[in-house]
């Protein structure tokens, strides 16, 4: 997910056609660049429909707020008035995002066991609700065992497998990533008052994205790691830190009635692991060669690219709420 925080790039153009640029996740799109004293042709080019505005992001930034606002709207009626009916909504989108993240590796070659991995992180996800920690910890190391053993015999009995050590590190690697730290959602929900601390930590979660978005875009102009994502800035995370920080001291005290410095707490780690999840996703696609992990959501790309802040988040704020409050 690219949360704005943009390094103004004085990007001039070449005047060669077909010139190339990496974006912000270092995939490589062509430029449209075209040289201004071209010779006029003879003939009227066909009128090309005009492109859908983009955000110095590089995404459509209407979409991305209606989709945005969509989604939210809907989380907050849900966590307020039906609170579990959101471990189904969430272990779907953990399911899509799995099956997301196991076909872009399939596609480079890196076969993990989509099956077990799916079907093992959905047994991750759902037996926090009714086992607690003992639940999520016994179904992580089965479906590691599982996915262990399917990508030893995938292809026969007869037949050796190819990178299994790379497959399997990788599965379990996904395996973590999604379903297991998600699964501290479904923890944090069940504690008192969890609808509230699952609605704070998500709230610190966009603060965290627009405060990086707006002061990356007005202010952005150092680098914080351009190897890795080139237009994440040191100016955007300072935002994020500004914007987190107050909606940490505003939730915790309107929402869950508790001390504000554990708001401030809860705000600065969250930003801390926040920006950590945008860049390890950021890393995988640069080395996948890919912009987005799907493109299920308009403006946002696939649910995995709005789920990689959210993840990390969500552990940290069961952390924190629940050695705090």
């Amino acid at each position: 997910m690219s949360d704005g925080t943009i390094v103004a790039e004085n990007t001039a153009a070449a005047g060669a056609a077909g010139q190339q640029a990496p974006d912000d996740d270092g995939t490589i799109e062509a430029a449209a660049a075209g040289t201004p004293d071209a010779p006029a042709s003879v003939s009227e080019p066909a009128e090309q429909a005009p492109a859908a505005p983009k955000s110095r992001a590089g995404r459509n930034l209407p979409a991305a707020l209606i989709v945005g606002l969509g989604l939210g709207l809907s989380l907050i009626a849900i966590l307020l008035f039906v609170p579990k009916v959101f471990i189904g909504v969430a272990g779907a989108a953990i399911a899509v995002a799995t099956w997301e993240v196991a076909k872009r590796l399939r596609e480079a070659d890196v076969l993990v066991p989509r099956i077990p991995l799916i079907v093992g992180g959905q047994a991750v996800f759902w037996l926090g609700w009714p086992l607690g920690p003992e639940g999520v910890a016994g179904a992580f190391a089965a479906t590691a065992l599982v996915c262990m053993v399917w990508r030893l015999f995938d292809h026969g009995l007869q037949t050796a497998p190819r990178n299994f050590l790379r497959d399997t590190s990788i599965a379990i690697f996904t395996l973590a990533w999604i379903p297991l730290l998600a699964s501290f959602a479904v923890l944090l929900l069940l504690e008192p008052d969890g609808n509230l601390r699952v609605l704070t930590f998500m709230i610190l979660v966009v603060c965290s994205d627009v405060g990086g978005y707006v002061a990356g875009v007005l202010f952005g102009r150092h680098p914080m790691v351009p190897s890795i994502s080139p237009k994440k800035s040191w100016e955007g995370f300072c935002g994020s830190l500004v914007f987190s920080v107050i909606g940490g001291l505003l939730t915790v005290t309107l929402l869950l009635d508790a001390n504000s410095m554990v708001g401030v707490v809860l705000g600065v780690g969250l930003v801390l692991v926040a920006t950590i999840g945008d860049l390890i996703e950021s890393q995988i696609k640069r080395e996948l060669g890919i912009k987005d992990m799907g493109a299920l959501l308009p403006g946002h790309g696939g649910i995995m690219d709005r789920l990689d802040s959210m993840l990390p988040s969500a552990f940290v704020s069961w952390l924190v709420l629940s050695t705090l409050l």
